[in-house]
């Protein structure tokens, strides 16, 4: 499967939950969040740190997540990468995004190897607006 079947897939989805969303509106995780929320995806803040970003309930892991996720954005540090895909396969995930500038090996061996749609090293916004 190439890369726009793969993007066009991820993008039929629609509940996204960002890892790492800052509260700070000119943050990237923040920002490319907001860009999916208006275009019609739900959007399922995770951080420890918040109750709450862009009046949108906030939970501490991908294990705490009381609905159905289907692409787990990632804008963490990549060495956090393969803990975070572990948790997208155990909630059973369908996708997983790894932002500009993250990578990791491990993190794409554990997703694949679970069947998730990968993306690593890329921003969901601008694959969004070229295909879209």
């Amino acid at each position: 499967m190439d890369i726009v079947d793969t993007l066009k897939k991820i993008f039929a989805m629609k509940n996204i939950a960002v890892v790492g969303m800052s509260p700070r509106e000119q943050r990237p995780s923040n920002y490319v969040a907001m860009y999916m929320d208006d275009k019609g995806y739900v959007i399922i803040p995770v951080n420890p740190s918040h109750q709450n970003i862009q009046s949108k309930k906030c939970y501490p892991s991908l294990l705490d997540i009381p609905v159905k996720v289907d692409i787990v954005n990632v804008f963490r540090q990549s060495q956090f990468a393969a803990s975070i895909a572990k948790e997208a396969v155990s909630i059973g995930a369908k996708a997983m995004w790894l932002q500009d500038g993250v990578i990791s090996d491990e993190a794409y061996n554990i997703a694949r190897t679970a069947g998730l749609l990968f993306v690593m090293n890329d921003c969901m916004l601008r694959r969004h607006r070229q295909l879209f």
